[in-house]
């Protein structure tokens, strides 16, 4: 199913739940509301519908009728507006007031020309009495220009404005019922009936397609997914959308769906680097399908609520351990058809970075396996580390603008289609270990991951491996082993050897080796005269770890293929972390090896 496709039907069961706004309306920010009386005259100042809880005054989301798109032209929305057009009055300049004020009294004027309706009567005597020095005239509030009004009457306010009125409902879709598309103007619409790409439907086809919004990266006003603007996209004398014909009715659904999935503080919406992700789960059971998004929620962005991690950590366990979802959620399996959708920005519009669908039993079994792929030991201090809690490991300072582009969205399609994970993920992880020295669970298990799922190591181990005999592994565990010696012997320092070399000796080991092998000696000397049982255990470690790399000129090689990179850091990873007590979980010290092991 295409991406079109899957956001039409998306919007149908949506629709019926009221979670999305009907055909020919859009949810937008409204912040006052102009009370009228019968007489069109304005009773008092107008209400402010502002949510004022938070730090900053929000605007009430209101479903209304669709407006449509602004370029440089006059389009005046229908019920409502900016008070520019509602009222002709900005809080700037404005070289266009007195056109954009004309329009939308011209528009309602000649729509509600006939009316019976008692508040469609009222707004219209309000248009006909109203000058725009009555805003001064009447000290309205000035925090109301250039923001989004609507209009009631006195006597239900509070319970419904005009666009809400039955009235008001039946001539809109009067209005657009001859265009068939949420838009004033039915120069949107191209009216040869053509056959829609999306619903397989004849009827007329949209000329341009709805803005999305909500999109990072993407301009505040929004942008399209679906655009034909240049000559060069036209075909066979069709401009517009009718060089790929899609109902009005469908490209409404899809960008009211998308729209409302991209919403701020939505559930569907999670910010995977510089790809906006929506995901949404298609089941005749709801409940199964709640639990779906929710727990692909915790896949990928992680989770700090102890109770959704409750209720989630039972099936991240068992897909970690390789467990067939169907064995212990059933529903899950076959029963839920999952969708994810990746958005970024380009120029004006908006690109699709990737597109999976499947059976959200296939997509959990990819998922556990990318977490037996990224599996270290000891792991993540947060075991719901998301994939943003990753990616950020890439970033310059941690940044998550820094994260590189393209990145995350061949990260996310290969983890979820079961796909190669992307090469350059281990060759930036492995830039921001030689940049700031920090080779932490998150950056050697993604460097793990790539070596199996990419690279194809079999014997890449999750935990320190004493026999693994891979060059790369044993070069980081020694100049691990060298590290602690370093800074045991010599206590705390501005730059450690890690800090001078581990980029060189992580490429170009036969230049670095030679000089740290003559450089710990002085260090485990020093280290012998307080604690001697510390210093054999730490020449021991090297002992058992040089008897497997060759002996001669060429033991250390002069330099390193990028696997052998990747396991030199994951070989310093595991060495590092087993010089912490794994009971306790706290660094073992030379004077606790004193207490457990004679000094030979």
């Amino acid at each position: 199913m295409s991406v079109l496709a899957a956001l039409t039907r998306a919007y149908g069961r949506m629709e019926e739940r009221g979670l999305v706004p009907p055909f020919g309306y859009s949810i937008e920010n409204i912040s006052h509301a102009v009370i009228l009386g019968p007489d069109g005259m304005p009773s008092g100042t107008p209400r402010d519908l502002r949510d004022f809880q938070g730090k900053k005054p929000k605007p009430r989301r209101l479903a209304v009728p669709a407006g449509g798109k602004r370029t440089s032209g006059i389009a005046p929305n229908f019920l409502w507006d900016k008070t520019a057009y509602a009222l002709g009055v900005s809080a700037g300049p404005g070289k266009r007031l007195e056109r954009e004020h004309e329009a939308f009294k011209t528009l309602h004027r000649e729509a509600l020309a006939a009316t019976e309706d008692e508040g469609l009567r009222a707004l219209s005597l309000f248009l006909d009495l109203w000058t725009p020095d009555c805003f001064a005239r009447w000290s309205w509030p000035e925090e109301m220009l250039d923001q989004n009004i609507v209009f009631a009457l006195e006597s239900e306010w509070l319970d419904r404005f005009l666009h809400d009125r039955p009235a008001a409902r039946h001539l809109w879709a009067s209005r657009i019922a001859g265009a068939d598309a949420p838009h004033t103007d039915a120069s949107n619409t191209d009216d040869s009936g053509a056959i829609c790409l999306v619903t397989g439907e004849k009827g007329p086809a949209a000329r341009l397609h709805p803005v999305v919004k909500g999109v990072w990266g993407a301009q505040s006003s929004g942008a399209s997914l679906v655009s034909f603007n240049l000559d060069a996209f036209t075909s066979y004398g069709h401009e517009q959308g009718g060089n790929a014909p899609v109902g009005a009715r469908a490209a409404f659904a899809y960008g009211a769906v998308l729209n409302k999935f991209l919403e701020t503080g939505s559930r569907h919406r999670l910010q995977v680097g510089d790809a906006s992700t929506v995901f949404w789960a298609d089941g005749s059971d709801a409940e199964a399908a709640d639990l779906a998004e929710a727990a692909f929620g915790v896949m990928v962005a992680g989770v700090d609520d102890a109770t959704q991690a409750k209720r989630v950590a039972p099936i991240l366990e068992r897909l970690r351990a390789g467990r067939p979802i169907a064995d212990f959620a059933p529903g899950l399996d076959a029963g839920v058809r999952f969708h994810v959708l990746g958005l970024a920005p380009n120029a004006g519009r908006i690109s699709v970075r990737f597109w999976v669908e499947d059976d959200f039993g296939a997509i959990a079994a990819n998922y556990g396996r990318f977490l037996r792929d990224i599996a270290v030991e000891p792991g993540p201090r947060n075991p719901n580390t998301g994939l943003f809690g990753y990616l950020i490991q890439t970033a310059v300072q941690r940044k998550s603008e820094n994260i590189p582009p393209n990145l995350a969205g061949a990260w996310m399609r290969a983890i979820l289609t079961g796909a190669r994970y992307p090469l350059p993920l281990m060759t930036a992880v492995l830039m921001r270990i030689r940049a700031d020295g920090v080779v932490n669970a998150e950056r050697a298990g993604m460097v793990k991951s790539v070596l199996i799922g990419t690279l194809g190591k079999e014997d890449v181990p999750v935990a320190l491996d004493p026999d693994n005999a891979s060059i790369g592994y044993l070069l980081g565990r020694l100049f691990a082993v060298y590290e602690r010696a370093q800074t045991d012997a010599l206590g705390k320092l501005n730059a450690t050897i890690k800090d001078r070399y581990y980029g060189a000796a992580s490429a170009q080991p036969g230049k670095v080796f030679p000089l740290l092998n003559k450089g710990v000696q002085p260090h485990l000397s020093k280290l012998g005269k307080k604690h001697a049982g510390w210093r054999n255990r730490l020449e021991r470690m090297i002992g058992e770890i040089m008897e497997n790399i060759d002996p001669g000129p060429d033991a250390f090689p002069r330099t390193l293929t990028l696997a052998d990179q990747g396991l030199f850091a994951l070989g310093y990873y595991h060495q590092r972390q087993a010089f912490f007590n794994k009971s306790s979980g706290a660094e073992e010290t030379p004077e606790e090896t004193l207490e457990t092991e004679a000094p030979q």
